[in-house]
């Protein structure tokens, strides 16, 4: 089950290669190029658009988001409501034996789930504040270089007009989310992203069947029946699974397909076909597209690995991504958010580490963005408007940066680690091998001293010809020694929050004697 993820390169297309041939591509058309050996020995998982654009948004928007609306404001809910709505502590057990928040939230608002399961929440799907142009005005605005919907979650739900399933938001909601957003987001000069976190629906509505009654009329929505430990989906699910995401691609030719976890568990067969299709359409579409992952279920020679609200501490030779929310992935009422200057922080962070932020956009249950959300991306945006420069199109410097605020460990969820950054610490990118930028995490005080540009070690070789400030035509006071690189702090700073300062240096040459005969004699 994990050779995928260890084979070298060329190995793991030989294996892609023999997959091709086994007769598992029966859905395809005789001249399509699924599978073929030749046109997968060029994938570049990382193209340059992708590690330009550094930022993108994408929206956890659904039936479900209707779901916690009059729940108790003091009570804690667990975010998987399809899945923990079933959990009445008898017919499916829990850890204290006592039904869920979950469970008991729903039997009030809309019955017990075994007469009204999520079906019934689905059918209440409520569209009439979604407006597609809005949305990508303010994605745009925000400075997002890619966006797009959660195109179906674990619920098993299609937010577009799909013939893959009849759960569909325009059977139930009457809209194509995904068509009217892909024509507005790609109008705005926006890459185009689908997620789809569908493997996880064989376990996720496991316990609904552990619960009862489910219609046989409905197994198309939850699934076949399977015990709640059952991790081996059958052939229906691996069928429907690609029927869903083999339409999504045709329809939509997304730039970007995200996959959220348990893709892993899955077949290599489903998963190398699924890379095969993909890059080969894009090929026929002459684009370059990207796939992101979680876990083991790719490896990076394929695509992008992604880490859930987390990051690396140290920089990473390959491309990455962070998907991240300011809150809770769907709408919950009275919802806390991350502060802009917390998330731009964390994109700053990400950024000097060689990665990317994917950050999650949880629109009201009728499809309209919460005020607060668009107040955090208006201000995202202004923020980026001034100091884009040192974070679009950039590139690692030779360290990441410096101070005190750093996170203990990397991986996923650490943005549970509640940390501050203050004013010594220091991001550096790089746009060339002549300019790199220093971002001050607060406003500084009367300077800001550069600790690992000192004098007293080789990390800058070349002479810096000027430093500006990003948004500012002051003229920046500051002189290098053994302290460090000292700069004299403005009066006034042209944005809020973090500060980018562009150091230009004069640029590092050596003389060339060649083979000239002259060099060995005089």
């Amino acid at each position: 089950m994990r050779l995928i993820n260890n084979l070298k390169p060329n190995l793991l297309l030989l294996l892609i290669l023999s997959i091709a041939f086994s007769g598992h591509s029966q859905d395809t058309s005789k001249n399509s190029k699924e599978n073929t050996f030749e046109s997968l020995q060029g994938i570049n998982p990382a193209p340059d658009w992708f590690k330009d654009a550094k930022f993108g948004i994408y929206t956890h928007w659904g039936p479900v988001s209707s779901a916690f609306v009059g729940s108790d404001p003091n009570a804690w809910y667990a975010g998987w409501h399809g899945m923990k709505m079933y959990e009445d502590g008898k017919k499916v057990k829990t850890k204290n034996g006592k039904p869920t928040t979950n469970y008991v939230h729903h039997k009030k608002k809309y019955g017990n789930p075994k007469k009204y399961g999520y079906k019934h929440i689905i059918e209440q799907f409520e569209t009439s504040g979604f407006n597609a142009k809005e949305w990508a005005d303010l994605f745009a605005k925000s400075g997002a270089k890619f966006a797009g919907p959660v195109a179906m979650h674990h619920d098993n739900f299609a937010m577009w007009d799909s013939k893959a399933t009849r759960w569909n938001s325009m059977n139930y909601g009457g809209i194509d989310p995904s068509a009217e957003l892909k024509k507005e987001i790609e109008a705005k000069g926006m890459k185009f992203i689908g997620s789809f976190h569908h493997a996880f629906t064989w376990k996720y509505f496991a316990p609904a069947h552990a619960h009862g009654g489910i219609s046989a009329n409905d197994y198309d929505l939850y699934t076949n029946p399977h015990a709640l430990d059952s991790n081996t989906p059958d052939a229906d699910f691996y069928n429907t699974w690609w029927a869903k995401l083999k339409e999504y691609i045709d329809l939509y030719q997304p730039d970007i397909i995200w996959f959220d976890w348990w893709l892993e568990n899955m077949t290599e067969e489903c998963r190398t076909k699924f890379l095969s299709y993909y890059y080969n359409k894009a090929k026929e579409w002459n684009k370059e597209v990207v796939v992101c992952y979680k876990e083991t279920t790719f490896n990076e020679d394929l695509a992008i690995k992604d880490y859930e609200r987390g990051r690396p501490n140290q920089p990473k030779e390959n491309t990455w991504l962070t998907d991240t929310s300011p809150g809770a992935w769907f709408y919950r009422p009275g919802a806390i958010f991350k502060t802009p200057n917390e998330l731009i922080d964390i994109l700053i962070d990400i950024v000097s580490k060689n990665g990317s932020m994917l950050l999650n956009v949880p629109p009201n249950p009728d499809g309209s963005i919460p005020q607060e959300m668009a107040d955090l991306l208006i201000d995202m945006g202004k923020w980026l408007s001034v100091n884009g420069e040192a974070i679009y199109g950039t590139r690692p410097w030779t360290i990441f940066g410096e101070g005190p605020t750093r996170l203990p460990e990397g991986g996923h969820k650490v943005e549970k680690i509640k940390i501050a950054y203050n004013n010594s610490d220091i991001r550096f990118t790089k746009k060339s091998d002549k300019v790199f930028y220093a971002i001050v995490m607060d406003d500084p005080d009367k300077e800001t001293v550069i600790k690992s540009l000192t004098t007293d070690i080789g990390l800058l070789n070349s002479k810096i010809e000027k430093i500006e400030l990003l948004g500012s035509n002051d003229n920046i006071l500051w002189e290098r020694n053994a302290r460090g690189l000292v700069i004299k702090a403005p009066e006034t700073f042209p944005s809020e929050y973090a500060h980018a300062y562009k150091i230009t240096l004069e640029g590092y040459t050596e003389n060339d004697i060649g083979g000239a005969v002259a060099a060995h004699v005089d």
